[in-house]
């Protein structure tokens, strides 16, 4: 199979995966609706598959309307339990198609299964960038000069792939929140009288570089195993 085949593969099967999500999502929170009618104080917010059959297992409708709620709220039980086994089985058919492109990108932190699929899927081939400015350029992580007089000063550049830019947000948030170089870098950047915001964005730049130099490299001819 030729690389172009990988990553429109991984771009059907992370789009899916998302449709799957965003199904999910809207599946509980109409849940989330039938049990705050159905309960005494309704159920806390960020609701799970587990904490909903515990609460509909506690429900003891006294009326047809509530009978009706319960029942509606089983359906959309099994709902989100089969959402989430295709969610599943999507990011076990990604892990697949990933390790067959031979792609190092899951070694970056927070780059997950499903992040490394999105940026396959999303780039190609990466030698289509010129450099890495072109790169950080089409992920929408090269900031506009927003500078006036003396006060120094990068905007968020709207464009871009917004897809790539989300993966690039998540990244830096993570390597913020967990340390090593990503935070010491957004952490200078702080130093240096950038906002948290402007930090940010800068640390997406220097990773959008990091994410394209690693496809590169991985596209290297590896040099044959000593016997």
């Amino acid at each position: 199979m030729v690389a172009e085949d990988h990553a429109e593969i991984l771009d059907l099967l992370t789009r899916q995966r998302d449709a799957f999500k965003c199904e999910r999502t809207r599946a509980l929170n109409r849940l989330h609706d039938l049990l705050r009618d159905l309960i005494p104080g309704g159920v806390p917010q960020g609701l799970t598959l587990t904490r909903a059959r515990a609460a509909v297992r506690t429900v003891r409708p006294a009326t047809a309307v509530a009978r009706c709620r319960r029942d509606l709220a089983r359906d959309l039980i099994g709902e989100v339990a089969r959402l989430e086994k295709l969610m599943d089985d999507y990011e076990r058919r990604i892990a697949e198609e990933l390790q067959a492109t031979g792609t190092s990108l899951m070694e970056l932190q927070g780059i997950s299964t499903i992040l490394a699929g999105k940026i396959l899927g999303e780039v190609g081939d990466v030698r289509r960038f010129r450099s890495a400015g072109h790169f950080a350029s089409y992920t929408g992580a090269a900031p506009l000069d927003a500078s006036s007089g003396d006060n120094l000063r990068q905007r968020l550049n709207p464009g871009g792939n917004r897809r790539l830019n989300s993966v690039l947000h998540v990244m830096a948030v993570c390597q913020i929140q967990h340390g090593g170089p990503g935070r010491e870098y957004y952490l200078k950047k702080i130093q240096e009288g950038k906002t948290p915001r402007e930090a940010r964005r800068a640390l997406k730049r220097r990773l959008s570089n990091v994410i394209y130099r690693t496809m590169l490299k991985d596209l290297s001819p590896r040099p044959p195993a000593i016997s």
